[in-house]
């Protein structure tokens, strides 16, 4: 794990002139920040192991995986791990197709994730989600946690719109009038407002 993001402390400067809640929650979660591994591929599984289960399901699947991989996930050793290995995992057949398709991409470099420092966040959540079980959220997921872009407004995920409604007493699902005007009170750090968020439902924070 690194430091925290470079823009962090102004970030949460920023943020807190700008909007009172977050100003209470900057205060209120003093303890970590937002860090990364600088691990895409490691990071890109962990993102297809997560899809549509529980976070305590996630884990255990991700432990086997992991142990499946004699503690090391990178593309070489993953792409020589069979199918039935993967599947005891309690990976689906998807996942597993989407987990050996990405290993493939990675040592064939038919995906280069250098291009992506280079591209702007749309482009990059394209180029993400040509990848196999890889949408637009799981690319967000990859360039908020892995690059630490700043300005990312995941409002696919659950977990935010929960914590916005609970934050601003707003009903669920909050109107997108508001999830609108929240994007442009917190631009250029909503990757930042999205973290304080949702620790303020789970105090365990995220990574990927």
């Amino acid at each position: 794990m690194t430091n925290s993001p470079k823009y962090w402390n102004k970030a949460k400067n920023y943020l807190s002139k700008k909007d009172n809640k977050m100003k209470i929650l900057i205060k209120k979660y003093r303890d970590k920040t937002l860090t990364t591994r600088k691990d895409i591929f490691f990071s890109l599984c962990k993102s297809i192991i997560g899809q549509q289960i529980s976070v305590s399901a996630a884990n255990s699947v991700f432990k086997k995986f992991y142990k499946t991989c004699n503690g090391k996930i990178n593309p070489k050793i993953v792409k020589k791990i069979s199918t039935q290995k993967l599947k005891k995992c309690g990976l689906s057949r998807q996942k597993v197709r989407g987990i050996k398709e990405l290993s493939i991409k990675f040592v064939n470099k038919s995906f280069n994730p250098k291009l992506i420092k280079n591209m702007n966040d749309e482009e990059a959540i394209i180029y993400l989600s040509s990848l196999r079980q890889i949408g637009r959220w799981s690319a967000e997921m990859i360039l908020l946690f892995t690059f630490n872009r700043e300005n990312i407004w995941p409002i696919q995920d659950i977990g935010l719109l929960r914590a916005i409604s609970k934050n601003y007493k707003k009903k669920y699902l909050p109107p997108k009038t508001f999830i609108n005007k929240l994007y442009k009170r917190f631009s250029p750090y909503c990757s930042v407002a999205t973290w304080y968020l949702w620790r303020s439902i789970d105090d365990k924070p995220i990574q990927y």
